[in-house]
């Protein structure tokens, strides 16, 4: 994202009486809006440019809204906000337990649709919340970059890990060996919107231990402390990027 530039947003929904107004509103409050009827016709687009985040309805003819937010988060890295009806609470669940942002619910207030883009944005768009963009991070042989977001294990190669997975990682790397309970992170995460499902948070140390522990069923990095919340057991070492 640029300062000059106004963010980019990809709309996909196939309902046309909801996505044209709301594409025009959009445009009106200074974003840059391209619209999608499919998840084919998203991924198409996609293929030539990408947005600073993804409106996406969930129910769709096809390829549904859970399948290309799944996409997004763990290939494109690009922050998804999920559309989603009345009777869906379950696909939201799913939709946060795999990386999305944020939901709304139909029917919305446009300006709170463009208050949670705009705090979506702001989470995704910082780099890192403390560290000197000139440190790496440095904790048991891994390595974090937090201003490419690159995770390297400890033989150097890269891991790809998504845009909450990121953000979650700082929260531990900047509280090492302290207790984090399922608030915090989930704040970190997905923002205080998404209060209500701890879930969410559960399935995203998951899906990290999976990337960073040797063997995740009994993880030793992330430490789960009964009734408090995670922990990173680790010690973390801070280093200047253009060190040896």
């Amino acid at each position: 994202m640029s300062d000059s530039a106004p963010d980019r947003l990809l709309l996909v929904d196939d309902e046309a009486a909801l996505r044209e107004p709301l594409a025009e509103y959009l445009s009106r409050q200074g974003f840059e809006v391209c619209e999608a009827q499919s998840a084919a016709q998203a991924r198409s687009q996609l293929r030539e440019t990408t947005p600073d985040l993804v409106l996406l309805d969930i129910m769709m003819p096809g390829e549904d809204g859970l399948s290309l937010c799944r996409h997004l988060v763990e290939a494109r890295d690009i922050p998804v906000i999920l559309l989603t009806a009345k009777g869906e609470a379950t696909d939201r669940i799913v939709g946060l337990e795999i990386g999305a942002d944020d939901y709304v619910v139909k029917p919305f207030e446009p300006r709170e649709l463009v208050a949670r883009i705009r705090s979506v944005l702001r989470r995704a768009g910082r780099a890192a919340p403390s560290p000197s963009e000139d440190e790496l991070l440095l904790f048991e042989g891994w390595t974090l970059d937090p201003l490419k977001r690159r995770l390297t294990d400890p033989e150097s190669a890269v891991v790809t890990i998504s845009s909450a997975e990121f953000r979650l990682l700082m929260a531990f790397l900047e509280n090492p060996r302290q207790v984090l309970d399922r608030d915090l992170l989930l704040d970190k995460v997905q923002g205080r919107e998404a209060h209500l499902f701890d879930r969410a948070v559960d399935n995203q140390v998951s899906r990290l231990r999976r990337k960073i522990e040797a063997d995740s069923r009994n993880p030793q990095l992330i430490q789960t402390v009964w009734g408090g919340g995670y922990m990173l057991a680790a010690d973390v070492e801070r280093t200047a990027r253009d060190a040896p």
